[in-house]
């Protein structure tokens, strides 16, 4: 078995080392896209609003600008730092998890490294798809359900228009895109459960009632008191949560021909044996 690994046993010392190093990677990626996006964190803010100017637009109130105040002197400079690590941690995020994967991976077999490499490169591509519908659909959805409780005034009414402070909005969007990204990792988690042999899809399927609860009651802590970001989110945690059941079997599926695969050959062995 120990011939299955690349690279030989190393002291503590010299783990450190390569855990020092990996960290410098890692933290020098994330700082240089930190000062690019900082640079750029207007521009970036300004991407972000489009999804309210889209909202702006559903609701027919293309006549107004599209306006966001802050009242506070550093609020502003706080939110760009903010867009600024958001963006930074977006595009630092291929080489972070490549240190990860290089200081892992001389401690695996090269099997473990075959089943773990997909996972490493499916978890960004599910992230950024529950990004993208936050992005193109939900947070527009959100942002037209806030502006049609909107009062346009006139004879004994007021006039109420949304102006969202920059901090907030930028909250909101930045909870929904983590909420989402998170949720849409539910098929990687629970198919690395199952390569480990602590779940399997009978197990999913069983524990299903209970998975749709929790949906409601996660979507509800993660977004904003709306019932529209909540049922969008809680939906697509449940088409995910049967996503996963499938590629559960698949891989129990895999599994048993592998197992079975190499019981013919310890059985064609053992006969040659004897035929010796």
């Amino acid at each position: 078995m120990s011939g299955d690994i690349d690279d030989k046993p190393q002291p503590l010392i010299e783990h450190l080392i390569e855990l020092r190093r990996r960290l410098l990677w890692a933290v020098g990626a994330f700082f240089v896209a930190f000062l690019v996006c900082f640079y750029f964190a207007k521009q970036l803010f300004n991407l972000l609003v489009l999804p309210f100017k889209w909202a702006v637009e559903w609701a027919g109130l293309t006549h107004r600008n599209v306006e966001l105040i802050y009242t506070a002197p550093q609020e502003f400079f706080f939110t760009q730092i903010k867009v600024a690590m958001f963006g930074a941690f977006v595009i630092a995020f291929p080489v972070i998890a490549q240190q990860v994967y290089k200081f892992v991976a001389p401690g695996l077999y090269k099997n473990e490294r075959a089943a773990f490499l997909p996972f490493l490169i499916a978890s960004p591509i599910l992230f950024l798809i529950g990004a993208a519908l936050v992005y193109f659909f939900f947070t527009p959805m959100v942002m037209w359900f806030f502006l049609a409780m909107e009062q346009g005034g006139g004879e004994g009414q007021v006039s109420i228009q949304l102006l969202p402070k920059v901090s907030e909005y930028l909250s909101l969007i930045m909870s929904l895109i983590f909420a989402f990204g998170l949720v849409f990792q539910l098929p990687v988690i629970s198919s690395l459960l199952v390569r480990a042999g602590f779940i399997t899809s009978q197990t999913l399927k069983e524990k299903r009632k209970y998975a749709i609860v929790i949906s409601f009651v996660v979507a509800a802590v993660l977004t904003p008191p709306d019932p529209v970001s909540q049922i969008g989110l809680a939906l697509p945690a449940i088409l995910l949560y049967e996503i996963s059941i499938y590629t559960a079997r698949l891989i129990e599926r895999q599994r048993a021909s592998v197992s079975n695969a190499q019981d013919a050959e310890n059985e064609v062995a053992a006969t040659q044996g004897e035929a010796d």
